[in-house]
């Protein structure tokens, strides 16, 4: 469901034998995903599951993901 420009993207996936699920095409570009990119799985048992690419997390949450201290911090 949607199409070319629009905001929003639904489908279904489903999980295969090894866990993997494939991200739709039309998802990829919307957000211009390539093989090899990293997405960040986050999740909370009453809101469900979420994807996020590393680029789009909030610096201190990346620094927790990449190892370093964020900028802020080293300042102090």
């Amino acid at each position: 469901m949607g199409k070319k420009g629009d905001r929003y993207f639904m489908s279904a996936v489903k999980i295969g034998p090894k866990g993997q699920i494939v991200i739709p095409k039309e998802a990829r570009e919307m957000f211009g995903l390539e093989p090899g990119d990293t997405l960040v799985l986050l999740a909370d048992t009453k809101k469900g599951i979420a994807m996020q690419t590393m680029e789009k997390l909030h610096p201190m949450l990346r620094a927790s993901f990449d190892g370093t201290v964020a900028e802020e911090e080293s300042d102090e």
